[in-house]
């Protein structure tokens, strides 16, 4: 006899639907690096991504569809998934989504998240493509702050360190984070950097502007996904700035390259402006970032 809800045939068991039992020490039973692996639980994963890629309860039949596979195959998984809480089903609907202890587990990763540190892999592998210098930002309390600068593979003269502070509006890392900050926050920097010797920009001090007169400009760099600067604020050195997101869709940190001019590409879709926006993508869905 079959449990309610359960397709007829299927069993929770060891099914034909089931990954085929292989000896422990056989070559089947263990990973592409070797390592011993349960097969069962690679298998029945897809469920879960698909789970998370909907951001939406899915009936089983939606659900095993997009985890490509039958739904005869799919239910014996996640009836083992509801019994240790990561999927729930929804008593009145049928409909499949997250359980808590799937939250339970997202929570912690997030509280171990450290951006910079799930950023540095990245942008190591980003430098040896582009060979132009990379700078991490993020906001610090006078402005966006340099915190880490990888070097050109070529000689070149850039007045910027770590613990640099630039400008919101006279620099590309600045105008990222005016550009994604919420308006009143970045409102605030803007206010404070007038005549802030700490901070970097085309002019020393920084003049005075309204946030209000440079909105326009914030929304073409929304529109681009990125800011640049041309010669500004060290001449002869251009720049493209991309923002990061964490898993709440804030701005977490600012990735920066930058490179004489002449030598660096500024075009908006150019052979720098490519990678560094995929770089940044990259490191905001590891941050847990979904659009």
């Amino acid at each position: 006899m079959t449990s309610p809800g359960r397709p007829r045939g299927a069993n929770p068991g060891a099914t034909h639907d089931s990954p085929p039992a292989h000896a422990a020490g056989s070559p089947a039973a263990r990973a592409g690096d070797g390592r011993r692996s349960i097969q069962s639980v690679e298998v029945g994963f897809p469920l879960l991504a698909a789970l998370v890629d909907a951001g939406k309860p899915l009936t089983l039949r939606d659900l095993a569809g997009a985890a490509g596979m039958t739904s005869a195959k799919a239910h014996p998984y996640l009836v083992s998934f509801i019994r240790v809480g990561l999927v729930q089903q929804d008593a009145v609907t049928g409909q499949y989504e997250l359980g808590p202890f799937a939250l339970q587990m997202g929570l912690v990763s997030l509280q171990r998240l450290d951006p910079v540190r799930v950023a540095m892999p990245e942008i190591a592998t980003l430098q040896s493509v582009i060979g132009h210098t990379l700078g991490i930002a993020v906001l610090g309390s006078h402005g966006p702050t340099m915190i880490h600068m990888t070097e050109a593979s070529y000689p070149v003269h850039v007045n910027m360190r770590k613990g640099t502070v630039m400008s919101m509006l006279h620099t590309a890392t600045g105008l990222v984070f005016a550009a994604w900050l919420p308006p009143k926050v970045a409102e605030h920097y803007i206010d404070r950097e007038e005549g802030d010797t700490a901070v970097i920009a085309g002019q020393q001090p920084p003049r005075k502007v309204a946030y209000a007169d440079i909105e326009a400009r914030l929304a073409d760099i929304r529109v681009h996904g990125m800011a640049r600067a041309i010669g500004n604020p060290l001449p002869g050195v251009d720049a493209l700035s991309v923002p990061v997101f964490d898993s709440t869709g804030n701005i977490a940190l600012a990735l920066t390259s930058l490179g004489p001019s002449g030598l660096f590409d500024v075009a908006w879709d150019g052979t720098i402006a490519k990678p560094l926006l995929a770089c940044a993508q990259e490191i905001s869905r590891k941050l847990g970032y979904r659009k």
